[in-house]
């Protein structure tokens, strides 16, 4: 099992910035591509951005040129930096890390962005 662990969440005023953490644990030997994701109200939980073992990286359009992933040295963190938010950004951010076939997600943490 992995489990992820999320921090970094708040509230922020548009085009503000944001950094949020995910820490793994668990066979996180087993880990290879890591990602965030955001459900908002209502809504279906779609990617923001992920990144593969090798460092390559991917973004949805919405956030591509205000968004960042990386993840450190050890490959057990992921980041995402978050600048230029915008009201829309608003949603619970959450942790994805593969293991095999399977995704393993985090509890989320609440990112609220006032107009």
């Amino acid at each position: 099992q992995v489990q992820l662990v999320e921090s970094g969440g708040g509230l922020v005023q548009a085009g503000g910035s944001l950094r949020l953490s995910c820490a793994a644990s668990g066979g996180i030997s087993s880990i290879s591509d890591m990602g965030w994701y955001r459900q908002a109200p209502g809504k279906q939980r779609d990617l923001v951005a992920k990144i593969t073992d090798a460092g390559v990286t991917d973004y949805a359009d919405s956030v591509k040129g205000r968004f960042t992933i990386s993840r450190d040295n050890a490959k057990t963190t992921v980041y995402l930096q978050m600048a230029s938010l915008k009201p829309q950004d608003t949603a619970v951010y959450y942790c994805g890390a593969r293991s095999g076939w399977f995704w393993w997600y985090g509890q989320g943490t609440q990112v609220t962005v006032s107009a």
